[in-house]
């Protein structure tokens, strides 16, 4: 070989870096973490779900039937909408009394008693007034907003939840 080159070559130096941090983690394990927090929600919330409405009862039915109400709202005029859902509602009552207690409740009473069995205090007997009018006035006769039929529909998705007694 060539004295020449020999002199002109190097040893290898070891990399002289201190060790590398853990913090901050790589993008591979945000990603990580956020996913098993993505997962943790779910899971959480899919237990609720189903604790509140177990397969297989007239609870997760009727949950079911307002939630498909709710989004069918948008196509029905306001009266179709609020036709269902006082008929929803009223299978819903008679389930939960049976028919002798629940066929008794019209008018007042039976706004009256909507407000008593609703846990979050919605105004049934002033804003669901209209589910006493509506399902029996010709077509047209008395005009109702969208807006208030969403709200009466989203009140009786609470009503009807499962976790809670029935009040005397």
């Amino acid at each position: 070989m060539n004295p020449d080159l020999l002199a002109r070559m190097r040893d290898i130096h070891e990399l002289n870096m201190d060790q590398a941090s853990w913090w901050p983690p790589a993008a591979g394990w945000w990603l990580l973490a956020l996913l098993v927090i993505l997962m943790l929600f779910l899971a959480w919330w899919g237990l609720r779900n189903l604790i509140a409405y177990p397969p297989g009862t007239w609870h997760r039915d009727a949950r079911n039937q307002l939630v498909a109400l709710r989004k069918l709202s948008r196509q029905l005029t306001p009266e179709q909408s609020l036709r269902e859902l006082s008929e929803l509602l009223r299978r819903i009552a008679i389930t939960r009394l049976g028919r002798e207690q629940a066929a008794g409740l019209v008018d007042e009473k039976w706004l009256q008693w909507l407000q008593d069995q609703d846990p979050e205090g919605f105004p049934w007997k002033e804003k669901g007034r209209v589910l006493t009018r509506i399902p029996y006035a010709p077509p047209g006769h008395t005009p109702v907003e969208q807006a208030q039929v969403l709200q009466l529909i989203n009140a009786a998705l609470g009503w009807a939840r499962y976790d809670r007694q029935l009040k005397s």
